[in-house]
């Protein structure tokens, strides 16, 4: 009740301002004061003013803004700590295991050793090449399965 009460008078005293400036020949401004002015009277009228006091004085909503704030943070800290155990290497059980065995293997210990035996006799061999359909050449794909072959694929 209060509220609108001072919204009226904020209202009244801006229409009287905007009378004023009209008064001095300066529509266009005078204008646009009516304008500003009419607006709490306008958010009065639309239950926008009564929401917002139902809104600020009510301890149990600001206890729900609070419970809202605190699972965005809890969000946050879950989307950091996931980050940094893919970063680490999974679970714990994994982590200990790879400390304990000197820190993850990134590389196989073959992996150094060329991947595919004879590198001098195979150049010498010329590539073998036969007409698929169509007639075009097709190619040889034995290196590239001895690779995939080497690496588990």
């Amino acid at each position: 009740m209060l509220t609108s009460t001072v919204c009226a008078a904020v209202s009244a005293a801006g229409l009287g301002i905007a009378a004023l400036t009209a008064y001095r020949k300066r529509l266009l401004a005078a204008t646009r004061i009516a304008a500003f002015s009419l607006v709490p009277v306008g958010l009065v009228m639309t239950g926008v003013i009564d929401w917002l006091t139902d809104v600020v004085f009510k301890p149990m909503v600001w206890a729900g803004f609070g419970v809202l704030a605190l699972s965005a943070v809890l969000f946050m800290v879950a989307r950091v700590a996931e980050r940094h155990s893919l970063k680490a290497g999974g679970s714990r059980k994994e982590r200990r295991a790879a400390a304990r065995q000197g820190g993850p293997a990134a590389v196989a210990p073959a992996a150094s050793a060329p991947s595919l035996g004879g590198g001098a006799a195979r150049a010498k061999q010329p590539a073998a090449r036969s007409k698929g359909k169509g007639g075009a050449p097709q190619e040889d794909f034995s290196d590239i399965e001895a690779i995939l072959k080497k690496h588990g694929i």
